[in-house]
């Protein structure tokens, strides 16, 4: 598996945060991130899966890996956002597409809402189940579900 530069060093500042194990910081590179902090609430609608998270003015995320194309929009906030090398501001309220196999770095600027639409054909409620479809943790991980 080839990784971009861009997702090498994003891989590896990934690491080099965990490992520092510094206060402020989230997450452990195997789960998503669901605290006080960054707090998510999820919404179901016929085959729609729709996440709700809240991000802090001054917080950088480094999300997940993306398994399918979905929109998502910010509601509220200002943010910029770090795709393969590619870094775009969005200002509230507006929207865009998400690519599969996008790993994004996003530095919060003003407090921030997002909204993240996905499809859900199963009509599932299991978060576990719903995660599993959309997200991988590791670049391993995107490449056994894309081989599968």
């Amino acid at each position: 598996m080839k990784l971009s530069n861009y997702n090498k060093a994003l891989e590896n500042l990934e690491k080099i945060i965990i490992e520092s194990n510094i206060d402020g910081t989230y997450g452990d590179g195997e789960t998503l991130v669901n605290n006080e902090d960054f707090p998510i609430e999820h919404e179901f609608s016929d085959q729609l899966y729709m996440r709700k998270m809240k991000m802090k003015a001054g917080s950088i995320v480094i999300s997940a890996i993306h398994e399918t194309e979905h929109f998502w929009f910010l509601l509220k906030g200002r943010i910029l956002v770090c795709t393969d090398g590619e870094t775009v501001e969005h200002i509230a309220p507006c929207y865009t597409k998400s690519e599969y196999g996008a790993k994004r770095l996003i530095k919060c600027i003003e407090d921030c809402l997002f909204i993240n639409v996905h499809k859900n054909p199963s009509n599932t409620q299991d978060l576990n189940e719903i995660e599993k479809n959309i997200y991988s943790m590791s670049w391993e991980e995107h490449h056994n579900k894309k081989n599968i």
